[in-house]
């Protein structure tokens, strides 16, 4: 059915109403260019560079609003049929494109910005490095499930695909633990391509909120942890010899105490050290000597835990 809005003006709008495979999608053409691009809006804050889609939302029963060069596709919740619906809506988006309305302001949109991610292999093969040529994150995060990772978009994202099984991003790279049914070679570039997309698109990597706590458990750390002098000469010695080569093997190391009785410091392994064999026993070695080298008496033992 074609809908008709007679006005004395250039162009005029026509909308063609066209069934879909999707019974709950119904896809309304125009005879005239919409957009540029194409938009998906789950609801209406998403819609706030489209005019139109936020008009639409007003309907109750639309839950997804697409909107292409030349159509805009609607999905609908369960609550009404297309059937009883279809012309009213063509006949509000015919109204709404003859009054001259705006139908994206794509100017608003951010462009897209200039990134690069390549991958690294690290020394867990569970784990690939994706690393950005731009900072992406103020601090350390790691994301252990999907439910962990709230404050993370872009962690959400990566835990729906289904041979992700952890995140942790710090800098400047996402690394990502996987399971074993995947293979890298498999899903190394859909990985990379798709970290790079979403960065280049400017979405949020970390929530707000989530930088704000960061930032505060640092601060309450600062002030409320009594160090004594022997734990704060082995905090020093890994942020300024250990950290930097674990970092570059995608992974982080934290410091978590020290007795002084057995001599023993406990550190945490997170990203890729963290559940890997090899990695823990010779990051374990490895701490464990230099301490005891540059500390001497004081060390007995390093016992590595994995994050």
């Amino acid at each position: 059915m074609v809908f008709l809005y007679k006005r004395f003006k250039m162009k005029e709008y026509n909308i063609t109403v066209v069934p879909t495979n999707n019974p709950k999608i119904i896809k309304l053409e125009a005879n005239h260019f919409l957009a540029k691009g194409n938009y998906e809006y789950k609801n209406i804050d998403e819609a706030k560079n489209s005019p139109l889609a936020q008009q639409l939302f007003y309907l109750p029963f639309i839950k997804t609003v697409y909107i292409a060069s030349n159509f805009v596709a609607l999905e609908k919740f369960d609550i009404v049929e297309w059937d009883d619906v279809k012309d009213e809506v063509a006949q509000q988006l015919v109204e709404y494109l003859n009054a001259g309305e705006p139908v994206v302001n794509e100017e608003d949109i951010k462009k897209k910005q200039p990134i690069t991610v390549y991958a690294e292999v690290t020394p867990n093969p569970a784990v690939m490095k994706f690393v950005s040529n731009k900072r992406i994150v103020p601090s350390t995060y790691e994301f252990k499930n999907i439910d962990e990772a709230k404050d993370s978009p872009l962690a959400i994202e990566l835990f729906h695909l289904p041979f992700v099984k952890e995140v942790f991003m710090d800098e400047n790279y996402v690394s990502v633990t996987k399971y074993e049914v995947a293979d890298w070679e498999e899903i190394n570039m859909q990985l990379r391509e798709f970290i790079r997309d979403y960065l280049a698109d400017g979405k949020d990597v970390v929530t707000a909120e989530a930088i704000q706590k960061s930032k505060e458990t640092v601060e309450q750390k600062t002030v409320q942890t009594d160090y004594d002098d022997t734990s704060l000469q082995i905090i020093d010695i890994l942020e300024e010899y250990v950290k930097p080569a674990v970092a570059s093997d995608g992974g982080n190391i934290l410091f978590q105490s020290y007795e002084e009785q057995s001599g023993t410091v406990s550190v945490i392994l997170q990203g890729a050290c963290s559940g890997c064999p090899s990695s823990t026993f010779t990051l374990k070695n490895g701490i464990e000597t230099m301490l005891k080298n540059m500390m001497g008496e004081k060390i007995k033992e390093v016992v590595a835990l994995n994050g």
